[in-house]
This record gives structure tokens, sequence and C-alpha cells, in this order.
């Protein structure tokens, strides 16, 4: 068993994957009105929203607890529609040495895919890996797909 690890996970959205990009990238506090029983608040903690560097603080639900989670904005690929955090702070800190999220969108095909990678080291060998983590930040991306699908104007 190793105590640095990655995981990746993807997911097919029928939303449009530029908008689903640019809300990570910059309006991730708007996901608490399109996610609320997971996501309870997210802010800006220093910097701006949409620039790398800044830093930004999650207020989330997840196992039966609320939750924080303070990360830093690594970087953000807007041609690319990527977006790395880093977390600096939090609950995961007590399980984890380092812990790094990336999600990109490709919309390429005819749906979009998202995919979400975590990068993470363990503080020592009984910490599991962050599959609860994973399923958590899956189905935000669901809540997200399902608001923005709601949402879409039909036409007659």
């Amino acid at each position: 068993m190793e105590l640095k690890g990655k995981m990746v996970s993807q997911i097919y959205i029928k939303s449009d994957g530029d908008v689903f990009h640019e809300i990570y990238s910059e309006r991730p506090h708007h996901i608490s009105s399109m996610s609320p029983h997971r996501i309870r608040n997210c802010d800006v903690h220093q910097g701006q929203w949409g620039t790398a560097g800044s830093v930004i603080v999650w207020k989330y639900f997840h196992d039966g607890k609320e939750r924080v989670l303070k990360e830093i904005i690594e970087a953000i690929d807007k041609e690319k529609k990527l977006v790395t955090f880093k977390v600096i702070e939090g609950d995961l800190t007590e399980f984890y040495k380092n812990f790094k999220i990336t999600v990109d969108v490709d919309t390429s095909g005819e749906d979009n895919l998202v995919t979400w990678t975590l990068e993470y080291e363990k503080l020592n060998m009984g910490v599991p890996d962050p599959h609860a983590f994973m399923g958590l930040l899956l189905n935000v991306t669901k809540d997200i797909e399902t608001h923005h699908l709601s949402n879409v104007p039909t036409t007659n």
C-alpha cells in the first residue's frame, strides 16, 4: 500500500461544458445554489474569483457532517478548460499531507466529459483512499448538470 495516490473519475454531462468550466474557474460561489444539500457556501478568502493564487473556502456537507475545505487555485487553463486546486486547510488535512483536485472538461464530443483527478498523500497507511470525496464531487457535478438542464429554455 502506498501513501501517495492518484484517483481519476469521469462523468458525461449533457449541459454546456464551457459553462461548467466557467462555474469552477470563475463562479464557484454559485455552486451552493445548484447543490444546496451538498455545498453550503463558497467564499473567496484572499484574491479574486477566477484568479490563480486566490484562496477560497468551501463549507460542505459530507458523510453526515458539516465540513470545511480551504484551497488555493493553483491553475486555470481556459483553453484546456482545466482548474487545479490545492487543499491548504480543512477536514481533508486531518487525513492527507497533500491533496490536489483537478477538474477539466472535454467539449469535443456530443456530450461533454468532466474528468476529476485527485492527487494525494496520506498521513499514514490507515487512511483510506478518498473514494467518498470523489463521490461527493461526482454528485455535485450531477447537481450542476440537473440545475442547468432544468433551466434551459425550450423552443417551440
